[in-house]
């Protein structure tokens, strides 16, 4: 059964971050996002930043972002078609929020040095 997620703002504190998280949400968003703080891409060179995403989903990803206002869409009239992506100005507001996120992975996941340093054993001086 779906979770009902909330339409008004004015329920509790948190609302305003369910209704970000929201827009966010879905497995490649914040991916696509990050990829395109660094500035206009072409749909094949974001598939190849993201090897293990199916082209049918990263279109459905790119779209609902478009739709929120966050990507912008460029085609331009030629054969073949040529389409790029990048962020809006309201897509740009998102850069203090993803970048926030990449640091705090780098700090305490898998990817980041700091969290292998903290799991690793501290080494042992011989005979002691």
């Amino acid at each position: 059964m779906p979770r009902i997620r909330h339409k008004r703002l004015d329920c509790s504190p948190g609302c305003a971050v369910e209704a970000t998280l929201e827009l966010i949400d879905g497995k490649w968003k914040g991916v696509i996002l990050f990829h395109l703080l660094h500035g206009t891409m072409r749909f094949n060179a974001l598939r190849k930043r993201l090897p293990t995403v199916t082209q049918r989903m990263l279109t459905a990803q790119l779209r609902e972002l478009e739709q929120d206002g966050f990507v912008l869409r460029t085609v331009y009239a030629e054969v073949p078609p040529k389409v790029e992506y990048s962020l809006t100005e309201r897509g740009r507001t998102l850069e203090p929020v993803i970048t926030a996120l990449k640091q705090w992975g780098d700090t305490h996941t898998r990817f980041g040095t700091d969290t292998q340093r903290e799991t690793e054993p501290e080494a042992t001086p011989a005979g002691g």
